[in-house]
């Protein structure tokens, strides 16, 4: 899953970033309310830390601007702004929940797990479709009862298409969920991923849907 961090302090988003890349997400890193602003109106993330205090324009602005475009993509302030009022103004500017600073990377990474879930209509903690199962927050996955051990991009890539279970999903829009800015992107590596998860778990768990992209549905029968 793909992440963007909204955040001015270095040091703390440096931090932020290298949490989250280790939880198996890709991130960006924005460090101002504009350039953050560019990158929610043209790119696709699975959801949003957002910092209150921004240069150029403010976090608030920013959530403001997003909800307005009717983008879904939950939003997670993440701020030192602490008074009641600061946390109801957040809320009905369209974040989806509210984590004070200073604050515990796993509780970070849990609450973003929780709204991807929930963003996805899928808000139990564990994935089941067709004998698979998934436990992102253990990174592990469960085919009929045994563990199978998937490097971080093919998790990436299971994830991605289990939490979309029943809908098509293309190929740029699984590499937009898989790599952060300035990462590379090999031209057959989406395909590559999808051959290593046929071959460890069913070769008809992925369907590919020629000309549009690939699927797992939600009936699928082992």
């Amino acid at each position: 899953m793909r992440i963007l961090v909204i955040e001015d302090d270095a040091l703390l988003g440096d931090a932020i970033q290298a949490g989250l890349k280790q939880s198996g997400y890709a991130v960006d890193w924005m460090k101002d309310g504009v350039s953050a602003d560019q990158a929610l109106s043209t790119e696709a993330y699975a959801a949003a830390v957002l910092d209150l205090g921004l240069p150029r324009m403010s976090g608030l602005e920013v959530l403001q601007r997003l909800r307005s475009r009717n983008t879904p993509i939950p939003v997670l302030i993440l701020t030192a702004m602490d008074t009641v009022e600061d946390r109801i103004k957040g809320l009905d500017a369209g974040a989806d929940d509210y984590l004070v600073k200073p604050f515990d990377m796993g509780e970070l990474a849990a609450r973003l797990r929780a709204l991807i879930r929930r963003a996805s209509g899928k808000p139990a903690p564990a994935l089941q479709v067709a004998g698979v199962e998934m436990e992102p927050a253990a990174h592990r996955v469960l085919y009929r009862n045994s563990a199978i051990e998937l490097p971080a991009k093919e998790f990436a890539v299971l994830h991605a298409l289990m939490l979309n279970a029943g809908r098509v999903l293309s190929r740029t829009q699984i590499e937009e969920q898989l790599y952060a800015w300035g990462e590379e992107v090999e031209s057959n590596a989406v395909e590559v991923y999808i051959h290593h998860l046929r071959r460890k778990l069913f070769p008809e768990l992925i369907e590919t849907i020629r000309g549009v992209g690939y699927l797992i549905p939600n009936d699928k029968n082992v």
